[in-house]
């Protein structure tokens, strides 16, 4: 069996196949491979985040609609995005469930997949109901005393405002306000290469980690996937293939291998193998940066970098989503501040109605692919970040955060009503990193669909992807649990399928 990627997917699809000693399994990751113990400061501290060049793919967006290009890191090293995120362990609300559901994907309610996020985690916290207490991965919630001064006073304003206090968010009542579940311990971060793949998990003898190593496409025989080909040429069978390459790296390996929309496919000078829609449903979230100057002797110590986290509805949400994430954070250089001292509180808007693309630049294997992140192009997500804006600014005015904060520098307080506001979005506009939906799977009549409810590929056999292009639309929270969560729920899948 091979699997290409070792991010937070592909770690967590290693190790769970190789834990049945008859079954080979090969792990194909194009970063560096560091020990457990070994990783260096850039991917491992909980400060910095977004990684450095060394373990970045470097992919840059096309234009958006206001002319502006957004750098898209993604994690390239063993771990994958879950070495450079922030850490966040939030999961997908039942309400994500149950939209995938009413879409006709089958398998995929709340209650069939709480199990597998709970056989991931390891955490004292909470309720047995709704938490695992063994697994690999270890989550710790955020206390108050764990948090900044500032991000107290936003809990406690964001409470004032009348919204709920939120001890855990991974419960069944999700949405309000307090500090963050994270997968960060004694200012580490712990990535899936540190946990799935421990030491005593890379010593299995029926697994091999290849590191620095370029997949280029799936090769088929008579509709079969039956190897990939690497970028030197080098080809490796296996009986399966999972792509575990994430929401751009997926994608493209898909299309270099004649899987995609036919037309853009034969264009490049690949032989179609299925005419599917790869690519063609990408969604993010749109982030947008409300920048604050503080009273220097009210702020505080500016740690944890991110620690709090206000998660409710848009006028617009459905029932049981949560389409707003008001995050407090110590982002911003205080030189820019005319008091030296500054914060940020950054709205997600994590339903948007947006759609971009992932298609090929070219058919090297090595060339970024190009990506059309098409932010705010729907009317209704720009009315709803402006929305989001005077959210933050009502709590702003609010009990303590109010007390702390000198000035607000972005979008301004000059800037009022509606248009004024939309007109500021470019001026701080950012995505939130979580690209999903590029190869989603559907129910059987579903036309956007690439793939099944387990991740096989339609029409091509032995060939899944597990990892967050299969998710059919962006979850309304970050990304990283619940792609750890589907990793779980395949790798069973193709388990019990071997039995």
């Amino acid at each position: 069996m091979v699997i290409v990627g070792g991010g937070s997917a592909g770690a967590v699809m290693a190790s769970r196949l190789s834990e049945e000693p008859f079954r080979r399994v090969l792990l194909i990751e194009a970063g560096q491979t560091y020990l457990p113990d070994a990783y260096p400061d850039a991917v491992r501290l909980q400060h910095i985040i977004g990684g450095d060049a060394a373990h970045d793919w470097g992919y840059i967006s096309e234009p958006t609609r206001y002319g502006t290009t957004i750098p898209v890191p993604r994690g390239k090293v063993l771990g994958g995005c879950s070495a450079v995120n922030a850490g966040v362990a939030m999961r997908a609300p039942a309400g994500d469930f149950e939209r995938w559901t009413a879409a006709g994907l089958e398998h995929w309610t709340a209650q069939d997949v709480l199990p597998f996020f709970q056989r991931s985690e390891r955490t004292v916290h909470g309720d047995d109901a709704f938490h695992g207490r063994s697994g690999p991965w270890p989550i710790h919630y955020l206390q108050d005393d764990e948090v900044s001064d500032m991000q107290r006073a936003f809990v406690a304003s964001a409470m004032q405002a009348g919204f709920a206090n939120v001890s855990d968010f991974n419960s069944d009542k999700p949405f309000g306000v307090g500090p963050y579940p994270m997968n960060n311990r004694m200012g580490q971060r712990l990535n899936t290469g540190m946990t799935y793949l421990s030491l005593d998990v890379r010593q299995r003898p029926n697994l091999t980690i290849r590191s620095e190593t370029l997949v280029d496409r799936v090769a088929f025989e008579a509709g079969t996937a039956v190897a990939v080909v690497l970028a030197d040429g080098q080809r490796i069978e296996g009986n399966n293939i999972v792509l575990c390459a994430g929401a751009y790296g997926t994608p493209a390996i898909l299309l270099r291998s004649g899987i995609g929309p036919a037309a853009e496919v034969q264009a490049l000078g690949i032989n179609v193998v299925a005419d599917l829609p790869v690519g063609t449903r990408l969604q993010e979230h749109p982030f947008f940066y409300t920048t604050w100057a503080a009273r220097p002797d009210r702020l505080g110590l500016p740690v944890p970098p991110v620690g709090a986290i206000l998660w409710t509805q848009s006028s617009k949400a459905a029932a049981n989503v949560g389409d707003f994430h008001v995050s407090a954070v110590h982002y911003g250089d205080p030189e820019t501040s005319p008091t030296g001292a500054i914060f940020m509180l950054a709205l997600a808007l994590t339903r948007p109605r947006s759609l971009g693309t992932v298609k090929l630049r070219s058919r090297e294997p090595d060339a970024a692919p190009l990506i059309e992140l098409n932010l705010l192009s729907e009317a209704q997500d720009r009315q709803l970040m402006v929305e989001g804006i005077e959210l933050i600014r009502r709590i702003a005015r609010t009990g303590p955060l109010a007390g702390l904060i000198a000035e607000e520098m972005v979008p301004g307080a000059l800037s009022t009503g509606y248009d004024a506001l939309e007109a500021a979005l470019p001026s701080a506009l950012d995505i939130y990193h979580h690209p999903t939906s590029t190869a989603p799977m559907g129910g059987a009549d579903d036309v956007h669909a690439v793939a099944d409810y387990q991740g096989r590929v339609r029409g091509i056999d032995h060939l899944r992807v597990a990892d967050a292009s299969l998710f059919p639309d962006v979850p309304c929270v970050a990304t990283n649990p619940t792609v750890i969560m589907l990793a779980e729920r395949i790798s069973q899948w193709m388990r019990d399928a071997d039995r």
